[in-house]
């Protein structure tokens, strides 16, 4: 066999990424019947993929140890993420809370976005941004909605930002706004340029928060009726002033003993 027909060597395996971890563990869930695909052929030469014939002819795949070991950074890796993004979530919501707002975590919430269909100039559709809060106020013309969506990673937010119907739904509840993290050297994951301008930016500074790009004001509206009674079914982030109550009680009763001297 020539040189030319050894594409992947030792030295040079297949370069492996995220479609290939997924089918990874797709054969790792299943029987590992071989699609003879692409991606089965760079997983077979990378060496994390066994071929199995069995004593009837029929051929099957099995994980190998360098598969498994894979599969164990990966699920590293993506644990590692989402500790890194549900913190950061944490830490808007805990921000807005402190800015006087009531905010609530993963909310569903029914959006209006563009159709290209004809005749249906609209759609609904499902958002689900990681942070959406109002202001505290009893004037519903008032409550000012923002939705915060957090990315910590690149990779992400560059496939999020290609989802214009997603952006669309968001700006329908609210003002917009993304939240970008920093990587492993602590540089923030995108420029402020790279996010589309109808969006604010907020980038993670050290320990801080800091505004990039401030987002363009929506016109004043009440909320839909749909959007209050989802607010009203859900529970909002814990405030700061969540064990105050105890404290005034006791106040409470100091003041009663003043009183009743």
């Amino acid at each position: 066999m020539n040189a030319a027909a050894q594409p992947c060597t030792a030295d040079a395996p297949p370069a492996l990424g995220k479609a290939h971890a997924r089918r990874l563990r797709e054969i790792y869930r299943s029987a590992g019947w071989p699609c003879q695909d692409p991606l089965e052929i760079e997983l077979l030469a990378a060496g994390m993929l066994d071929r199995i014939r069995t004593a009837g002819g029929h051929e099957s795949l099995r994980v190998t140890e360098a598969g498994v070991h894979m599969l164990a950074q990966t699920l590293a890796r993506n644990r590692a993420a989402m500790s890194a993004h549900e913190a950061l979530v944490e830490r808007v919501a805990l921000e807005m809370g402190r800015a006087g707002r009531i905010a609530w975590r993963g909310l569903s919430l029914r959006a209006q976005v563009p159709c290209d269909e004809a005749g249906k100039p609209l759609r609904w559709c499902m958002a689900r941004p990681d942070v959406f809060s109002i202001r505290n106020t009893s004037v519903e013309e008032y409550a000012e909605p923002l939705v915060h969506e957090v990315k910590v990673r690149r990779a992400d937010l560059l496939s999020d930002l290609k989802l214009e119907a997603k952006r669309a739904s968001y700006r329908d509840l609210g003002e917009c706004w993304y939240v970008l993290g920093a990587d492993a050297r602590g540089r923030c994951i995108a420029a402020p340029e790279e996010v589309p301008p109808e969006c604010g930016v907020l980038v993670l500074e050290g320990a801080r928060l800091q505004v990039a790009r401030p987002a363009p004001k929506p016109p004043r509206r009440a909320l839909p009726f749909g959007i209050w009674m989802a607010l009203a079914k859900a529970t909002p982030v814990a405030g700061l002033d969540e064990g105050a109550q105890p404290l005034l009680a006791d106040c409470g009763d100091v003041d009663g003993q003043q009183s009743g001297a």
